[in-house]
């Protein structure tokens, strides 16, 4: 099957880049205004179907405002409004035709309580957005106009500058399909735990994902991993190397057997404003099944085709 969204990248770099609003910061000082729009048009050629043409609008507006000593709250909505009806959404069904998954939507994005400890923990309780590492595992999703968040309880505690730990338990998945989609929810009891280090050779992260989802037991999974990565400058240039590896297996809810690795390397240089990266990814399957990350932001990885983010 030969899939395109030629017109994904370039169009939409240039719409961000022209008509996104970074968060912005209110006069008033007892808390602080965000404001995020993208408007975006994509374009979605897949043989045996018909072109898909959708330009959307996406408005996110928040409040962030801190209630007590140490204690910061957050409530944002976001809001997804279509401009044509040239496409399929996932919601909206329009046989024959190509899917662009960005169905309309007006719901709570972010409303959470932030706890911060000055003897470096941070409690932060609600619906949030969690991004871990490179976000290949754990991401918000941000290409598609609705954002991947979690109904969460997240911990972090920095000992001291060079080691970090994290937990997280994910109550709910609050996926990009938004609320009218059978899928645009998960039902979930999973943890999430990560230990960053930084050392002499490198930073280096240690991560345990048990993932169990009670209306997407297919999805359900443990997974155990290591990433690694170095920086070095020299006479003006950059150089970085990265390297990860995991293993991943049933895990609960999921009845079918498996156990699955995962490899990735990646290599940088830079100079001033310009860089050049390498990298690639290893995936193993079993005839059955890959390894899969589906609480990632995929298209950072698997490209602008969705018909490969599975």
């Amino acid at each position: 099957m030969r899939v395109h969204a030629k017109a994904n990248a370039a169009f939409a770099a240039a719409c961000v880049g022209a008509l996104s609003m970074s968060p912005t910061a209110s006069a008033d000082p007892a808390g602080d205004v965000i404001l995020d729009a993208r408007l975006r048009y994509e374009h979605v050629e897949q043989d045996g179907l018909k072109d898909a043409n959708a330009a959307i609008l996406r408005i996110r507006l928040g409040y962030e405002a801190e209630a007590a000593p140490h204690l910061k709250l957050l409530g944002e909505i976001e809001a997804v409004a279509q401009l044509n009806a040239d496409f399929a959404d996932t919601v909206r069904t329009r046989p024959g035709q190509a899917v662009v998954p960005d169905p309309e939507a007006l719901e709570i994005n972010r409303l959470q309580a932030q706890w911060t400890d000055p003897r470096g923990l941070t409690a932060t309780f609600g619906r949030q957005r969690i991004i871990l590492n490179n976000a290949r595992f754990i991401g918000n999703s941000g290409f598609r106009q609705n954002e991947q968040t979690f109904d969460a309880l997240r911990l972090g505690y920095r000992a001291n500058e060079r080691v970090s730990v994290t937990y997280a338990y994910l109550d709910r998945v609050r996926r990009v399909f938004g609320d009218d989609s059978p899928q645009g929810e998960w039902r979930s009891d999973s943890h999430v735990m990560q230990v960053d280090a930084t050392t002499p050779v490198g930073a280096i992260s240690g991560y345990a994902l048990l993932l169990d989802f009670q209306n997407a037991p297919s999805q359900s999974s443990q997974t155990y991993g290591v990433r690694w990565s170095k920086t070095i400058e020299h006479d003006g240039y950059r150089f970085a190397l990265a390297a990860e590896a995991a293993r991943q297996s049933d895990y609960r809810g999921n009845s079918a057997p498996f156990d699955l690795g995962y490899g990735a390397a990646q290599a940088q240089i830079g100079r001033g404003d310009f860089e050049l990266n390498a990298g690639g990814e290893w995936f193993e399957g079993n005839g059955a099944r890959g390894f899969a990350t589906p609480l990632a932001t995929l298209h950072a990885f698997q490209g602008w085709a969705d018909v490969f983010v599975n």
